[in-house]
């Protein structure tokens, strides 16, 4: 997964639990700087997996609500199912590398102790000639 579809996948996710969520407040969330985010936001309406509807309108400030459509809903899972594949496997990975590390330390804790702690006692000159 790309760093710009983990960035949709985030803005996306965002926009599903906050529709009325400003550029503003979106940005700081992900992060990144608020041209990024308008930027990102745009591409997301022209492929038409946002849209955007005008809902308050004052004297100060233009709202909008952003909305998934079907199409983007689609590519949230899609984003989300590729991120989960990518994050199980470096799970996996990681036990992987922890069962060789602690693998590792056992064999080496046993051949120091072998070497500190020998079985078998030395000979003895006296006895043993």
């Amino acid at each position: 997964m790309t760093p710009r579809e983990q960035a949709q996948l985030q803005i996306l996710k965002n926009l599903e639990d906050s529709p009325g969520i400003s550029q503003r407040v979106l940005a700081e969330r992900l992060g990144i700087s608020l041209g990024k985010t308008n930027y990102l936001l745009k591409a997301l309406l022209e492929k038409g997996l946002i849209k955007a509807g005008n809902f308050r309108r004052n004297d100060s400030k233009l709202g909008y609500l952003y909305l998934l459509t079907p199409q983007g809903i689609e590519q949230k899972l899609r984003l989300t199912r590729a991120y989960l594949a990518r994050k199980e496997a470096e799970y996996e990975a990681l036990r992987a590398e922890i069962a060789a590390l602690q693998l590792e330390l056992s064999a080496s804790a046993d051949s120091n102790a072998t070497r500190n702690n020998p079985l078998q006692t030395p000979p003895n000159p006296i006895i043993d000639p």
